[in-house]
């Protein structure tokens, strides 16, 4: 019953920025962990970002350190990937993901397509 849906992605060039949201249903939000993953063709799915029920942030991915930013608003059951200064190797599916506890991610999006060019 519980969904993860996200929106967000798109086309844009290098440098510029983007924030994905992921709008969850059919479950109790605000004691989920957050992730986002990121899987771009060929490749091998990848942990981006992770924020806890009580807005304690995983550490981020080396690769996007400094650039993007994840946050919650569990008034709005959503939460969200700030994304700045894009590369072209950010290129990827986005996925949301939420479960109890890290180990165990029960719940992913289908995922939201971004595309950077250079």
């Amino acid at each position: 019953q519980v969904q993860l849906v996200e929106s967000g992605g798109g086309l844009v060039q290098a440098g510029d920025s983007l924030r994905l949201s992921c709008a969850v249903s059919g479950g109790t939000f605000a004691t989920y962990a957050m992730a986002w993953f990121r899987q771009a063709p060929g490749k091998e799915r990848e942990f981006v970002a992770g924020i806890a029920w009580n807005g304690i942030t995983k550490p981020y991915a080396d690769s996007v350190k400094g650039r993007f930013t994840i946050s919650r608003d569990n008034a709005k059951n959503t939460v969200y990937l700030q994304m700045n200064s894009l590369k072209a190797e950010d290129t990827a599916n986005y996925i949301c993901a939420a479960g109890k506890t890290w180990d165990d991610m029960a719940y992913w999006g289908k995922g939201a397509l971004v595309t950077v060019s250079s």
